[in-house]
């Protein structure tokens, strides 16, 4: 019976210290010796990442946004209304931090609206809720940002 021997790399193995030993190789300038594949592969991730990060925080905006103006539940109305404040303030860091996310807001609005919509007819439409099939509001970022559609 052959045994094959499989050695998982740094990478595999160990992630910290990948990306410690990456760095270090990165300062001394020793190129010919950096992970050039994974460091790319997790430099897109990163990117991805800010990009996935700005659409769930968009469709929890407009999520509770929705419940805000059409469910007619006072009781809820303040944690609702804390949600909204917290994902704007975490959207308007994530922005500052990475102001080129602007440039796929309109992309990101789409698909966010369509899985925060979901979301709510699935819970409140059986309770006898109804949602618009678009959004019935400024939908850049400045609206989204500060509006309080519900007033």
């Amino acid at each position: 019976m052959t045994q094959s021997i499989v050695r998982k790399s740094l990478y595999e193995s160990d992630f910290l210290l990948w990306t410690q030993d990456t760095v270090a190789k990165l300062k001394a300038k020793d190129f010919d010796h950096v992970d050039l594949e994974n460091l790319i592969e997790e430099i897109e991730s990163l990117g991805s990442s800010y990009r996935d990060e700005l659409e769930s925080r968009l469709e929890t905006l407009l999520a509770h946004c929705l419940k805000r103006v059409y469910v007619d539940l006072p009781y809820c109305f303040n944690g609702w209304q804390n949600t909204i404040k917290e994902q704007r303030r975490r959207i308007a860091l994530r922005l500052r931090k990475t102001p080129s996310l602007r440039a796929v807001w309109n992309e990101i609005f789409d698909d966010a609206w369509d899985l925060a919509l979901g979301s709510v007819r699935d819970h409140y439409e059986p309770k006898g809720y109804q949602f618009p099939d678009t959004w019935q509001f400024g939908r850049d970022i400045d609206t989204m940002l500060n509006a309080n559609f519900w007033e």
